[in-house]
């Protein structure tokens, strides 16, 4: 037997089922950006992922949704349309430019042109409200499934309010788009993946010398104050420190 029940808002509303699909959740703890105003759906949907062993966080500050996604580091977004300053188009369009995160549109606003709209600017799927919570989630975990069980989940690395795209080769920051060479992308992957430690100057070297380059002291060093300079270029300036006699870390 299943025993449904509607949760009204507005509207809209989410649909309840004690229909019990578990079985195919995931192992990883994936991290879940929540996007939605209506505090009611908010934690109706927060409460129902989280059984499901998600990590979930919800927006706080709507006019400041890409600096929250980019200090939680999700590796799903489920975006709302309807937005107080700002609408979910606007957002997915700032997102899409640090990140290729799975995101989903969750509106009443489900007609035609508002599918098109969402999947053009960078939506991954759509799911009309009222919406069964059970197919949330399933929708949830295909996504997730395709998104990261062949690709991994680690070709994003943040810091501060600088994001790294190990895929692209890239860094963001605020509004600033930086390409980086390939011993660039290296030295910055390496203090990022220790950002809470000092890396030895040898540990770059060797991280360096994995590709066809022979890298000594002085290349190393080349290597790091040309990055630097790239850094400042679009306001980092002093992202990369020196610990004299050992080598660099990030401020």
């Amino acid at each position: 037997m299943v025993c449904r029940c509607c949760c009204k808002y507005g509207n809209s509303m989410v649909i309840f089922s004690g229909e019990n699909i578990k079985g195919v959740s995931e192992a990883f703890m994936y991290k879940i950006f929540l996007v939605e105003d209506d505090e009611v759906i908010a934690k109706v949907v927060k409460k129902h992922l989280e059984s499901w062993d998600y990590e979930v966080r919800t927006v706080e500050d709507f006019s400041n949704v890409t600096q929250e996604f980019v200090e939680f580091e999700p590796q799903l977004v489920l975006m709302d349309i309807k937005l107080p300053f700002y609408n979910g188009y606007h957002w997915c369009t700032e997102i899409r430019k640090v990140s290729k995160v799975p995101l989903i549109f969750l509106s009443s606003a489900s007609d035609n042109m508002n599918i098109v709209m969402a999947v053009n600017m960078g939506g991954d799927d759509f799911i009309p409200k009222p919406f069964d919570l059970n197919v949330l989630t399933v929708k949830v975990q295909a996504l997730l499934r395709r998104s990261y069980d062949f690709a991994g989940s680690g070709s994003l690395l943040q810091h501060e309010c600088a994001m790294l795209n190990l895929t692209e080769g890239t860094l963001v920051y605020l509004d600033e788009k930086l390409e980086l060479s390939k011993n660039e992308l290296k030295i910055l992957q390496t203090l990022m993946e220790n950002k809470d430690k000092i890396v030895s100057r040898d540990t770059l070297m060797v991280k360096l010398w994995e590709g066809d380059d022979y890298v000594d002291e002085n290349t190393l060093s080349v290597n790091v104050n040309r990055l630097r300079k790239k850094l400042a270029g679009i306001g980092l300036e002093d992202f990369i420190l020196t610990k004299k006699g050992i080598g660099y870390r990030l401020r």
